[in-house]
């Protein structure tokens, strides 16, 4: 059996950033692992529009993992909060002002409008710029017309909920939860496949060789888990990805690609 252990995938510490990503950013990171959307990157001055085919607005750069690459999503979840000026403002509108939303900000500019992600311990927010509202304007917060407003709003609330409790960001992070572990895990399995790792050389990155020696045996616990693991990890970089980002798989439902868990 080969020595992985200096391979990037190995130590798990390199995927504690993923223990805090929202869907989206999760949806990025099993995108950028898709050996074809790799080529397209790399293609991307002859196809400009291959981005649709990804459900992407533009290409984003896959060496970049989700603490630095910001893809477009088309269309937008629900989650993100769309601003525009106010035609019609009360004497006690609320100004617009840039600097006073929180966390640390990131601005970009998706092929139509300026979109601001910015994060605070344990949060992101994605807001999108009318191209007409502009600094100390009255503004107003938009959905998109649907078949279940309720849910796209309280979708919306939530996220304004973010901004409200902005005066004292939090400063300690909550224990991670089982579904984050999940994704955590997900992203090393698959990252050890695709090097060319077997199940049990990816086990011992993920639960050490003293676990994998007390616990290995034909179709055992843990050898069945790092299976599922694999198995999912594949799944969500083949398709899934668009269920975590709120897109529909091109020409199916939203069943199309299970991602169970191990």
């Amino acid at each position: 059996m080969a020595d992985r252990s200096t391979e990037p995938w190995y130590p798990t510490a390199a995927y504690l950033y993923a223990l805090h990503l929202d869907g989206s950013a999760l949806a990025w990171e099993y995108l950028r692992r898709h050996p074809d959307y790799r080529r397209d990157w790399l293609r991307r001055r002859r196809h400009p529009d291959a981005a649709q085919r990804w459900g992407l607005r533009l290409l984003e750069d896959p060496d970049l993992d989700a603490r630095d690459a910001h893809p477009a999503w088309f269309p937008d979840d629900d989650a993100v909060v769309q601003l525009y000026r106010d035609a019609d403002p009360p004497p006690d509108a609320v100004a617009f002002e840039f600097w006073r939303i929180p966390g640390y900000k990131h601005l970009i500019h998706d092929g139509r409008r300026l979109v601001l992600v910015t994060r605070w311990p344990d949060c992101c927010l994605r807001l999108a710029f009318a191209p007409d509202l502009n600094d100390g304007m009255a503004y107003a917060y938009a959905i998109r017309a649907c078949a279940t407003p309720c849910a796209r709003y309280r979708a919306l609330a939530a996220e304004l909920d973010k901004l409200a409790a902005n005066a004292v960001p939090a400063t300690a992070r909550p224990r991670p939860s089982p579904a984050a572990l999940l994704e955590l895990h997900t992203l090393q399995a698959l990252d050890a496949s695709l090097s060319g790792a077997s199940l049990r050389e990816a086990a011992e990155g993920l639960f050490g060789a003293d676990a994998v020696a007390d616990g290995w045996y034909t179709d055992g616990g843990l050898r069945s888990k790092v299976r599922r693991l694999v198995q999912r990890g594949k799944a969500l970089m083949r398709g899934g990805y668009r269920r975590l980002a709120q897109l529909e798989p091109p020409g199916e439902g939203r069943s199309a690609f299970p991602a169970k868990r191990p």
